[in-house]
């Protein structure tokens, strides 16, 4: 049993939809048994959310999840359409007919558990079933998607709740060094560990979800990437990469805009301040990403990026807890992109933060502030930075052709 999973690209249209079904009738006919899972076509979740932006200023998050969930319905039954014609006796099934419960975190639900008594049972009837991605159910009985990705997500959780491989077909032939569209010559890297899929995910790369890696990794889920539209060889992602290959000091290199900058200026140096700011931005639900402080003085100047957070919701945020103390001054730039080079390697190389920095420093890029972990190094830039920051990475790690 295989579980793959087709991206919006890979079934945009129905021709693009017949042939997806040819490629599933091929793998049936060597007598495989699959569960396709499939996300909605194109750019419909995109059409359905500006849609419901025409009836509602401030859509129902509930209510939300009920329209876009009908994308990801209106490919499966078209996919098992297709696959009946070819003679293959496919059934189309919601995530909540097999039981795909969810938490109750509308637009972002978790996977709380699947249910595989009737996905058994019908395919030892046929030899595929088409499963909505993205969607579940709560055990209240309402229904919630899983954010963006969620196809990826959905996929990963089937295959590990029945212990087989997953394959993630989309428009692109699998992982690159970096984004192939904005660095002409990245290279596919034939295999990439799992936690390297995990941070380049988490950093901006577009290739898997990184919720799905982490069930993928939890799991030791057999995980290929690889293109809808050819059979070139795609990407395995492996627990650790085979003896036999070379292990790189740097796998990636990515880049993530969906970052703002906010410096407070003469905070008072108390871990009280510091404890209300950081409490409060977590009790409105925003994403802290990269932190500095500088004390001078017996003030702080303290710096920190947030991600999926508007502007407003962050300065009433900080306003509203620093109110009770005096002299602080707040400023956000929304002109940064965060540019961060990933690899296992890094554990046991020296001076690849040396390269790093060396590497922008040549090309005059200032860096506005870092973080590294054991397998990432992360710099934040200015946004018309970015892309000449990408190229000096991969020109100094050796990541292109």
């Amino acid at each position: 049993m295989i579980v793959q999973k087709y991206g919006g690209s890979s079934v945009a249209t129905a021709e693009k939809i017949r042939g997806v079904a040819e490629r599933i009738k091929q793998r049936v006919d060597r007598g495989e048994k699959l569960v396709v899972v499939v996300s909605a076509m194109g750019k419909t979740t995109n059409s359905l959310i500006a849609l419901a932006e025409q009836v509602s200023q401030e859509p129902s998050p509930r209510e939300l999840d009920m329209l876009l969930a009908t994308g990801e319905q209106v490919t499966s039954a078209l996919l098992a359409m297709a696959l009946c014609d070819m003679g293959i006796p496919a059934l189309s099934y919601n995530a909540f007919q097999l039981g795909l419960t969810t938490t109750g975190s509308f637009n972002n639900a978790r996977i709380m558990d699947l249910n595989l008594s009737r996905l058994r049972m019908q395919l030892e009837r046929r030899s595929v079933l088409v499963v909505t991605g993205f969607q579940g159910v709560t055990p209240e009985g309402d229904v919630t998607t899983l954010g963006r990705g969620g196809s990826d997500t959905s996929a990963v959780a089937i295959a590990a709740k029945c212990g087989c491989p997953c394959e993630i077909y989309s428009d692109v032939p699998g992982v690159f060094t970096c984004d192939p569209n904005r660095v002409p010559g990245a290279r596919k890297l034939d295999y990439i560990t799992y936690d390297e899929m995990l941070e380049l995910s988490s950093l901006g790369a577009k290739v898997l979800h990184s919720r799905a890696v982490e069930i993928a990794k939890k799991y030791s889920v057999d995980l290929y990437c690889g293109s809808t539209f050819s059979d070139e060889r795609g990407t395995c992602v492996v627990n650790s990469l085979p003896e036999w290959l070379e292990q790189p000091v740097v796998s990636g290199v990515t880049t993530d805009s969906n970052q703002t900058r906010l410096t407070i200026s003469r905070l008072p140096r108390s871990m009280e301040a510091l404890s209300a700011l950081f409490t409060g931005l977590a009790e409105q639900g925003v994403n802290v990403d990269m932190i500095s402080t500088v004390n001078e003085n017996g003030h702080s100047h303290l710096t920190f990026t947030v991600v999926d957070a508007t502007e407003k919701a962050v300065l009433r945020t900080v306003r509203d807890v620093l109110a009770p103390w005096e002299g602080w001054s707040v400023s956000e730039d929304r002109n940064v992109v965060k540019v961060s080079a990933v690899g296992v390697g890094m554990k046991s190389a020296p001076g690849v933060a040396a390269r790093f920095i060396s590497a922008l420093s040549r090309k005059g890029i200032a860096m506005l502030g870092t973080t590294t972990s054991e397998i990432k190094i992360s710099a934040l830039v200015a946004t018309e930075d970015g892309n000449a920051a990408l190229r000096a990475l991969v020109e100094e790690f050796g990541l292109g052709e």
